[in-house]
């Protein structure tokens, strides 16, 4: 197989790998107000995202950076034409961590009730943004024929796009709620629960109406298949939160966005960012993709470094296997994060 079609089914598992698992980071966030009513029942919902949340931005680290070793082209009208979108998904994420490292410095209720805000609002404003980027990135935007973005932010903001937004935003909801009840017990986990019976069923929805649209609008007949799995794994993800099989319905909802990231590139491939100026403009798996040389060396090194990194997080997440409650929190101490 082409390295270069190789690179581009590997940083779809990047993606894969980023949204599954920092999308119920940002749904633990989002929903921090509604399933902590004290500060005890807070700290419970961040430690369960505790010691896994750096490391799985990891995994958006490697994307970009893969993105922009493969195909440089790409990296580069992306990065430009999405500049003002990706700088606040960049300064949210920048705000998450400030936050979820400094609300425990200072024993104020008003100091953490602010870093609490500010770790809620900054997961909402990178769930939206991410459905809107990539629904664009299917859709196509107006390229030139020197690979220069030639709309602006307004652009981005077309029904389709905002509704991927909406799908992106109820898919992690829908994903934190559900790894919150299997992760919790107490009135943590109850809840959790109750959303997630709600939010799940919101999921459906959303995320079957985007599917169909990008289906029938921007996609080739064997991505139904991807749209079929994921319609699947919703309703089971929903009915198995509907009987309290919390570890299912999670395998569930990780399966519906597995489905997902298919269902975008597969859409896209040949293309790897259509244009909608002429599709001659249009960047693709080859006219986009670095050297042949360029792309082997990075095949051998991440043939060696990868399972190394898949061991080590997968350790961590055994490690952090137990469920919390309240009374695992001390009474008067903030407890240190461990890192992943």
């Amino acid at each position: 197989m082409d390295l270069a079609v190789v690179w581009f089914i590997l940083i779809a598992v990047l993606w894969t790998g980023y949204l599954v698992l920092e999308g119920f980071d940002f749904g633990v966030a989002m929903l921090l107000p509604f399933v902590g009513r004290s500060d005890a029942e807070r700290r419970v919902a961040l430690n369960t995202i505790g010691p896994v949340w750096d490391g799985n931005e990891v995994w958006l680290l490697t994307a970009g950076g893969a993105t922009f070793a493969a195909f440089p082209e790409w990296y580069a009208t992306l990065f430009s034409g999405f500049y003002l979108p990706l700088l606040l998904i960049l300064v949210a994420l920048i705000v998450r961590a400030v936050a979820i490292e400094y609300r425990g410095k200072i024993d104020d209720v008003a100091w953490r009730r602010r870093w609490d805000l500010a770790i809620t609002a900054s997961a909402w404003i990178p769930s939206i943004l991410w459905g809107v980027a990539f629904a664009n990135i299917v859709r196509g935007v107006p390229i030139d024929a020197t690979s220069n973005y030639t709309g602006n932010f307004f652009t981005l903001l077309n029904p389709f796009a905002l509704l991927g937004g909406l799908t992106t935003l109820a898919l992690f909801l829908s994903h934190g709620a559900i790894f919150l009840a299997l992760k919790t017990d107490g009135e943590v986990r109850a809840a959790a629960g109750k959303l997630a019976k709600t939010l799940s069923a919101i999921a459906v929805g959303v995320a079957g109406a985007w599917a169909i649209w990008a289906q029938l609008a921007y996609s080739v007949a064997w991505t139904w298949a991807a749209v079929g799995v994921a319609a699947v794994a919703l309703v089971a993800a929903h009915i198995a939160v509907e009987l309290r099989r919390f570890g299912w319905a999670f395998i569930a909802s990780a399966v519906a966005i597995v489905a997902a990231v298919v269902l975008i590139f597969g859409s896209l491939y040949p293309d790897v960012m259509p244009s909608t100026t002429d599709a001659a403009f249009s960047l693709t798996v080859s006219n986009a993709s670095s050297t042949h040389y360029t792309l082997t060396v990075m095949t051998w090194v991440a043939g060696f470094l990868t399972p190394v990194v898949l061991a080590y997080q997968a350790w961590t997440y055994w490690v952090f296997r137990r469920r919390l409650s309240v009374g695992h929190i001390p009474a008067h101490s903030e407890p240190t994060f461990a890192k992943g």
